[in-house]
């Protein structure tokens, strides 16, 4: 690969999965699984999250270097790498209990041409407020991403987490959230009012995930579109949203941001079979660009 053409910023941690029979630990976080997406999609991507000097936080590194990311020098700390316990219900979905620091270092944008960021280090404060003035100084000169995937537990307050996305909603040029995010942002409201209370908030395009029923976007031209889920066998579904949103960033690098309903259907058709083969096996395993053509 060549110099990073994608900047991701948030937390990497391990997941400490527990099923009925046994415990396994598997890397996580939401912005190291997107950047290792990314990667594995052959997009030069560079991660500054936050890693203790110990065993787990070398793991992670390791598996996000082996998937052709880079990890930013400033990522690392003396503090313990960041743990989230993980427990699967008969469904397949996870029940999640968090140990994380939220700390995000400063890191220059550089060349990248797309800065992403959300999670649980957008709404954490300090690294909050990083993430948040890295994609405002990314405004206009590189597209920017964001998706939200909202941890109930540790993003405070209704109010202070929407004022929170509206920042990051402000910057963005795409919002991928999924239905989850949406209900509890705004509790009973339909698809298409998130998707446009979204738009109207500055995001050009958005993205709303729906699990096995597939998709919903609002395209830069106003347009609806939606797309059917791929059907699988499910192992789990830890990482399924974030494989998706590393298609869909490895799309908009590839094509630019996508301008009406066909392009942004030909994107979040593409992002569904990637999420739909993470799902098929087990913990955050995104699919490589081979696997996704095939």
């Amino acid at each position: 690969m060549g110099a990073p053409e994608v900047l991701v910023l948030g937390e990497a941690l391990v997941d400490i999965v527990e099923t009925d029979d046994r415990v396994t630990e598997h890397v996580g976080g939401s912005p190291a699984n997107v950047a290792v997406g990314v990667a594995r999609l052959g997009v030069p991507v560079r991660l500054a999250t936050r890693l203790g000097r110990d065993e787990r936080g070398e793991r992670i590194a390791r598996h996000v270097r082996e998937a052709g990311a880079e990890v930013a020098e400033a990522s690392w700390t003396e503090a313990p790498t960041d743990t989230a316990r993980a427990r699967i219900r008969p469904d397949g979905s996870a029940q999640y209990d968090f140990d994380v620091a939220g700390v995000v270092p400063p890191v220059p944008r550089g060349d990248a041409a797309l800065v992403h960021t959300g999670s649980i280090a957008l709404f954490l404060d300090p690294g909050g407020e990083t993430c948040l003035a890295a994609l405002e100084a990314a405004r206009g000169e590189a597209i920017v991403t964001v998706d939200p995937n909202i941890r109930p537990a540790l993003v405070g307050s209704r109010q202070t987490a929407l004022a929170r996305f509206a920042r990051a909603a402000a910057a963005a040029d795409l919002v991928k959230l999924s239905d989850e995010d949406a209900e509890w942002l705004w509790p009973g409201a339909d698809a298409d009012g998130v998707l446009e209370t979204i738009a109207g908030l500055g995001a050009a395009a958005v993205v709303m995930t729906r699990g096995r029923e597939g998709a919903i976007g609002r395209a830069p031209d106003g347009a609806v579109v939606e797309v059917a889920g791929v059907a699988v066998t499910v192992a789990d579904t830890i990482g399924a949203g974030d494989s998706f949103m590393a298609s869909l960033i490895a799309t908009l690098v590839d094509r630019g941001l996508p301008a009406d309903a066909d392009a942004l259907a030909d994107a979040m058709g593409v992002a569904a079979r990637a999420a739909a083969i993470t799902v098929s096996r087990p913990g955050a395993n995104p699919p490589t660009r081979a696997e996704l053509e095939d």
